[in-house]
């Protein structure tokens, strides 16, 4: 059958089921307890949900549109006769179950704010629980008069975890109707899908406002008496959550650590009431107010990895046989091998066998590695020294992480660049190494912006970007490297390269906001990096080696210059390839390449 949206707003209820309009927290948790599979307790009270799902499913991701126009767009693109009967399997799904949650909030606060619903099954009321702990409620942006009118969302977001899609790749997918600001998810039990699934309508509807969504983190941060905003733009993974907590200056205020949105000079409005934060590795010496977030009883929590005794380890990769054993049931729930999780529980096959060098297993064997890419979703009032909201500065630095890994990982550490249109090629480039967020994949990619959210053709993006910066004339862009310099984890366990460590990017980031850096031109690429030889960076250069300031010196000393030369000519040349891709203005493309 063919799909006919209507907006939101004109078919508020438009499923014949009952509607549990706005619930609270504890009633939410009670829901995901009785409805939601999978659903652990940690000692700590929070609910851990184990998902079939270990990330967003981008490759099952459809703009409902017709086919030919499939150029406008960065998703693939769904008819509307196929995206009719997806809706309508859906549909006969939500009205068996006979129940719906209903959320009804705001994207934002303020002036910026924008209505939107929330609708899940209740088997995924563990979904809701964390979607409503990012949103802001009606009674904290609406008038008393509004509050007793019917609710008018803008954006609609209909979740079913456990209805599968039939004749569609995976038995998943996620429906977006750009026309009516409609998305469906079908089949995924990734929170992620949810969250994403507003952002990406939120993506398009901004732009639409002259703004642009940047995936970003945000902080408020303040220098000598000047208080200012600084955003920090990420692939999951790349450590965007990590620096937007940590601390520069005399003072600093997270204010959001996934998106904003950024408006004429320098005004940038938030999106969420919360925290999304990657678990992995959390240890409250480098990271506390991520860890005790996590730890607080009304946060919810998402495939960390719980032992017997119900405690977060933070830290699992490699599950030994017990490990198995005692998740068995939980592992099996979600689609593994039931016959090789009993060899791997007897020992009849060992980690050893399955497991490769980088910790990467085999297909049928991803069991035997719990995912890096557990989260918490920490409510913003748990979160310790928390900017107002109510009171956000205007923007002054501006910069991308580039999680760089390999044998020629040469990013340096901190890059500032020349001009505002380098920084739009470069956040167009959005270059870095998968992380566990992208599953078993390896190696370096690109995603422009760091938005795989973003749902028009992504040339417009730089573009939008470079027209904003230029009525924000002190603004400081730059790009930090949060990965490695000529190698891997396993290349430093064995000495033969450096990891950045959160330490490393705390000091570079408090010398750049400090005005405390001497930069010199790279003269490869243009940008400007940290001078090593000039006496007004020694300071620094006792907290961050030489050789992630200017990886060149640590090329130099390994006899690796022909790498390093090779990386240089290769690396320009795929870039201006990349960005002669897209429909860029030259003036970006030749501040990219200089040669």
């Amino acid at each position: 059958m063919k799909y006919n949206g209507t907006s939101p707003a004109e078919d508020l209820h438009p499923y014949n089921v009952e509607y549990i309009v706005n619930p609270t927290q504890d009633e939410l948790k009670d829901l995901a307890k009785e409805y939601s599979p999978n659903m652990l307790i940690s000692r700590y009270k929070n609910l851990n949900k184990i998902t079939r799902n270990k990330s967003r499913k981008a490759q099952w991701t459809y703009i409902i549109e017709d086919e030919k126009n499939y150029k406008d767009y960065s998703s693939e693109i769904i008819s509307y006769e196929k995206a009719g009967d997806l809706c309508e399997i859906q549909r006969e799904y939500i009205e068996e179950k006979k129940k719906l949650i209903e959320l009804q909030g705001y994207i934002g606060m303020g002036k910026r704010a924008v209505p939107i619903q929330f609708l899940f099954t209740l088997d995924g009321a563990n979904i809701a629980g964390m979607q409503q702990v990012l949103l802001f409620s009606r009674e904290e942006i609406e008038t008393k008069e509004e509050l007793a009118n019917p609710f008018k969302p803008e954006l609609r977001l209909v979740f079913t975890a456990e209805c599968p899609a039939p004749n569609v790749a995976g038995e998943q997918a996620i429906l977006v109707d750009l026309e009516n600001y409609i998305t469906y998810v079908i089949g995924a039990d990734y929170f992620g899908e949810s969250k994403k699934g507003e952002l990406r309508m939120l993506n398009d509807y901004m732009y639409q406002k002259e703004a642009l969504v940047l995936h970003a983190g945000a902080k408020m941060v303040k220098v000598k008496d000047e208080k200012f905003s600084m955003t920090i733009l990420g692939l999951s993974g790349t450590g965007k959550t990590t620096t937007t907590f940590s601390k520069q200056g005399e003072l600093t205020r997270p204010i959001q650590d996934d998106m904003i949105t950024l408006w004429k000079d320098g005004e940038i409005s938030i999106t969420e009431n919360g925290c999304f934060a990657k678990t992995y590795g959390l240890k409250r010496e480098s990271e506390p107010v991520i860890y005790d977030g996590t730890i607080n009883p009304n946060a919810w929590t998402e495939n960390v990895y719980q032992d017997e005794d119900k405690e977060f380890i933070f830290s699992k990769d490699i599950l030994s046989s017990s490990d198995v054993k005692f998740y068995k049931d939980v592992l099996i729930f979600i689609g593994e091998d039931e016959k090789n999780i009993d060899d791997y529980i007897s020992g009849k096959v060992k980690a050893a066998d399955v497991i490769d060098k980088w910790g990467v297993p085999k297909d049928g064997w991803d069991f035997t590695v719990w995912t890096q890419n557990a989260r918490s979703i920490i409510p913003m009032y748990a979160i310790k020294d928390a900017a107002d909201l109510h009171n956000i500065p205007k923007v002054k630095f501006m910069g991308i992480l580039n999680r760089d890994e390999g044998a020629d990982a040469a990013i340096p550490g901190i890059i500032k660049f020349a001009s505002p249109e380098q920084a739009a090629g470069y956040f167009m480039l959005g270059e870095t190494t998968k992380t566990s967020a992208a599953g078993k994949e390896r190696g370096k990619t690109r995603s422009p912006f760091t938005q795989p959210f973003f749902p028009r053709k992504m040339e417009l993006q730089p573009i939008r970007f470079a027209e904003l910066v230029a009525t924000m004339p002190n603004v400081i862009t730059w790009m930090m490297n949060t990965g490695f310099i000529g190698g891997d984890a396993v290349d430093v366990k064995e000495g033969r390269a450096l990891k950045i460590k959160i330490r490393h990017s705390s000091a570079m980031l408090e010398a750049m906001v400090s005005n405390n850096i001497k930069w010199k031109k790279d003269p490869d690429f243009g940008y400007f990096i940290v001078d090593i030889t000039a006496p007004e960076n020694e300071e620094l250069i006792a907290k961050v080696p030489v050789e992630i300031l200017n990886p060149r010196v640590f090329f130099e000393k390994n006899n690796k210059m022909d790498v390093y030369k090779k990386w240089v000519e290769t690396l320009n040349k795929e870039r201006k390839e990349y960005l002669q891709s897209y429909n860029l203005p030259k003036e970006i493309i030749d501040t990219v390449i200089i040669k």
